[in-house]
């Protein structure tokens, strides 16, 4: 079980489900003709349709044309899996269930059901939130930006662990950065046989890198700040020895 924040800022449901294939790299399709898997052949347009690149030799693609108009036919699986090394890497799982139609040389695929698994469980997402959504505005520099910090900024993420309740630090063994989004930064806390989540909200949404690098900032103020207190309690507690 993960641990939470009853005041933790989070994306909505939809959105979600929309910075889930706007940022992976692969997409497995199941349909009547069976389960391929297709890597770097899908793009995702404004209205939240999929179109994916198939190859004239498959399976896929006669099932797509010779579909009865307006019956789902597939069964479309993202997975978003964390760019840092931690347990349980996948993230959420998002499966969609529509049909496709031939649009040039690619299939455009239409949902009829979308739903969203993630830590906390499943969800189904509306036709109409999914296609107003927008994906999440540092989706595509993510896996950059968690890397580095875990890589090059492991003291940063030890600071930010002041602002976590010290209930939900109990045995850890590892701290790492497992997610982070226009509303806030999550953290994975490893235990010797378990591990929770902890979600710092930003104080506003970031739109971009520069406003996250801001973002950041104002956390790690807060780390420097929530620190004071508890070096004085140490003083005090060491002084009335």
């Amino acid at each position: 079980m993960g641990d939470s924040r009853s005041w933790t800022a989070a994306p909505a449901a939809a959105e979600r489900a929309r910075s889930v294939p706007a940022a992976a790299w692969s997409c497995a399709i199941t349909a009547e003709g069976g389960r391929e898997e297709f890597v770097g052949a899908h793009t995702v347009t404004e209205d939240g349709r999929v179109l994916v690149s198939v190859p004239e030799d498959s399976a896929l693609l006669a099932t797509a044309i010779f579909a009865p108009r307006g019956e789902p036919s597939a069964v479309l699986e993202f997975a978003d899996v964390a760019p840092v090394p931690v347990r349980h890497r996948i993230r959420a799982r998002l499966w969609t269930a529509g049909s496709f139609t031939p649009e040039g040389d690619r299939l455009a695929f239409r949902p009829t059901r979308i739903v969203l698994r993630e830590s906390s469980g499943a969800v189904v997402v509306g036709l109409d939130e999914f296609a107003a959504a927008a994906p999440d505005p540092l989706g595509l520099a993510e896996a950059h930006l968690l890397t580095h910090l875990a890589d090059c900024h492991a003291d940063a993420v030890e600071r930010l662990t002041r602002l976590v309740d010290p209930g939900s630090l109990h045995g850890a063994v590892r701290v790492q950065p497992l997610a982070v989004d226009r509303h806030g930064l999550t953290l994975r806390i490893e235990r010797a046989r378990t591990h929770g989540d902890v979600r710092l909200p930003f104080h506003t949404p970031a739109d971009d890198v520069a406003q996250l690098t801001e973002r950041m900032h104002v956390l790690l103020g807060q780390a420097a700040a929530a620190a004071c207190p508890r070096a004085l309690q140490r003083q005090r507690t060491d002084r009335d020895r």
